[in-house]
C-alpha cells in the first residue's frame, strides 16, 4: 500500500467517526424515539391521568412536540451534514495563542 491510499483509508475513518459521533444525530435520535413512546402512551392515557393535567393530554402533546423537534434535528444533520475540515484537525501553534492580562 502507499502512502497515499493509507492516508486516504484513515481520512475515510476519521471523516465515518465524525459523522457517527455528530450530536445533532444522537439528539436526534434520543428526541424522535422519546416523541414516539411519549405519543403512543398519550393515545393510551385515562380520563382521570388527563383530569390530573388540568385536562390537557400532556403525553400526547409532549409527544408530539418531541418528535417534531427530534425529526428537525434529523433534519439538520441531513440537509447540513459535517465537514471534515483538516486545518482544524492540525496541531495549534502555542506561540499563537493570546495570554490573558497578568499571565
Amino acid at each position: 500500500m502507499s502512502h497515499n491510499e493509507d492516508f486516504a483509508a484513515t481520512d475515510t475513518k476519521k471523516s465515518a467517526a465524525s459523522k457517527l459521533f455528530d450530536l445533532r444525530l444522537l439528539i436526534g435520535g434520543l428526541f424522535t424515539l422519546y416523541g414516539v413512546m411519549l405519543t403512543i402512551s398519550g393515545f393510551f392515557t385515562s380520563e382521570a391521568e388527563i383530569q390530573k393535567a388540568a385536562g390537557i393530554n400532556m403525553n400526547l402533546w409532549l409527544g408530539l412536540g418531541m418528535l417534531i423537534l427530534g425529526l428537525l434535528f434529523l433534519l439538520w444533520v441531513r440537509l447540513a451534514p459535517l465537514q471534515h475540515d483538516e486545518d482544524a484537525q492540525a496541531e495549534p501553534n502555542p506561540t499563537d495563542r493570546r495570554q490573558a492580562p497578568g499571565h
